[in-house]
């Protein structure tokens, strides 16, 4: 198989062990948590580390899904931890985070898909650190409307959902989802007022055109924030790189992007769906703001 070699725009130094980056790992470890940066190989997390952020994973480690992009652990997962909302709840306090992450794996063995401890860690957190705001990166959950409502009555801030891939390559990258069952979800969750927001892997094989006509479907389900990143190969089971995209042309993708309406798009070969998720939110809230005071005047 030919293997193609990294270009020099997508190499990263190695993480510098400060304070800060040391303090994030130590509460991670203590309180048994799980994040994403970890479990996904993340090269942007000892940039996120060292500014006291990062993106927990909940319902465990082990996913009920095999995506083939995804270095997650598939398998049979444990029963939920009826302490995780708690411990969350309190790590976020320890790191005095603003705005924090929560994603999760999916739990297609569970009859709510793990709804309820998505729902008891967003108000765990809520209640603990009332000035603190949350994105969740939630699961499809089947596109089950009563399992949706569940997370958008506890009102985090951001609902992010990802697509992952253009239509044509879901089923080979994505297995078990269906890019119009998460297209669904998405609107589902824009009709009902909240900030969504979506991404796409690139370097899978998808075309330009096709990237195009992802974003047009993103933007027309009421999708306002996408993220758009360099696929890069876990190991060497999972699917490989099929191209390198140029940092021009992830920039080309973000000015389309915003041509067609999002108010925030994140694009470039090192962004993952929480790159700068704290930047989104204040975005977010600049723009109801300036709503407002248009309508007020």
């Amino acid at each position: 198989m030919n293997i193609k070699r990294k270009p020099e725009w997508l190499k990263t130094v190695l993480p510098d062990i400060t304070e800060e980056y040391a303090y994030v790992r130590n509460i991670v470890n203590e309180n048994r948590l799980h994040t994403i940066c970890q479990s996904g190989n993340c090269p942007n997390m000892s940039e996120c580390w060292r500014n006291g952020t990062a993106t927990f994973m909940i319902l465990g480690d082990i996913c009920t899904r095999a995506c083939r992009f995804c270095n997650v652990k598939t398998g049979r997962p444990l029963p939920p931890d009826e302490s995780e909302p708690a411990r969350i709840a309190e790590s976020v306090k320890l790191m005095k985070l603003n705005h924090c992450v929560i994603t999760s794996v999916d739990r297609d063995d569970l009859p709510d898909g793990g709804a309820g401890i998505w729902t008891a860690t967003i108000k765990a957190v809520k209640q603990a650190n009332p000035g603190t705001t949350i994105e969740t990166l939630i699961p499809d959950f089947e596109g089950k409307e009563e399992l949706l409502r569940q997370i958008i009555d506890s009102a985090p801030e951001i609902i992010s959902h990802n697509l992952e891939t253009v239509e044509r390559l879901t089923k080979p990258v994505r297995l078990k989802a269906k890019y119009d069952r998460s297209l669904r979800v998405l609107e589902y969750l824009a009709r009902s007022g909240a900030a969504v927001k979506s991404g796409i892997m690139l370097g899978l094989g998808e075309t330009e055109e096709e990237v195009l006509k992802t974003m047009d479907d993103l933007a027309s389900a009421g999708v306002s924030i996408m993220t758009l990143g360099q696929y890069l190969q876990p190991t060497k089971n999972h699917l490989p790189v099929a191209d390198y995209i140029t940092p021009q042309k992830f920039l080309d993708y973000k000015i389309a992007g915003l041509e067609k309406g999002f108010k925030v798009v994140e694009s470039g070969p090192l962004v993952r769906s929480s790159y700068h998720a704290d930047k989104h939110i204040l975005k977010n809230i600049q723009l109801q703001n300036k709503i407002l005071n248009e309508n007020a005047g």
